[in-house]
């Protein structure tokens, strides 16, 4: 089950100035309407309703630095490697909401999740 994990150094440092949350962006309205892996001060993990995958989701509404770029891709691994023992690939086209941050973990040869997972009561 997912949780809190460690404080990364880069989760302290705003890129760019940083944009205040869009009430219209799915993203930035956090709802647990899925599995949810993993949450810090920098990103959340939990899985796409529309593909069934892991899914990092940076915590500010617009595109990180480098460096939080990857240290949100490193917390995402964490989670795809339990997921996909078989291997897995990051997919960081942003099809639907292409103006906030968030990138998918897939499984090796593959472009959708095996299974939704529902969210406990």
């Amino acid at each position: 089950e997912g949780g809190f994990r460690r404080s990364h150094p880069a989760a302290g440092r705003p890129a760019k100035p940083l944009m205040e949350p869009v009430a219209s962006c799915p993203l930035c309205r956090a709802e647990r309407i899925s599995h949810w892996y993993f949450e810090s001060e920098l990103c959340w993990i939990a899985d796409c309703q529309i593909c069934s995958t892991p899914m990092v989701v940076w915590r500010q509404h617009g595109m990180p630095t480098a460096e939080q770029r990857a240290a949100m891709l490193e917390e995402l691994a964490l989670v795809a490697a339990t997921e996909y023992p078989e291997g897995y690939w990051f997919d960081p086209v942003m099809r639907q909401i292409p103006d906030h941050f968030h990138c998918h973990a897939r499984p090796k040869d593959g472009f959708f999740g095996l299974e939704k997972k529902s969210v406990s009561p």
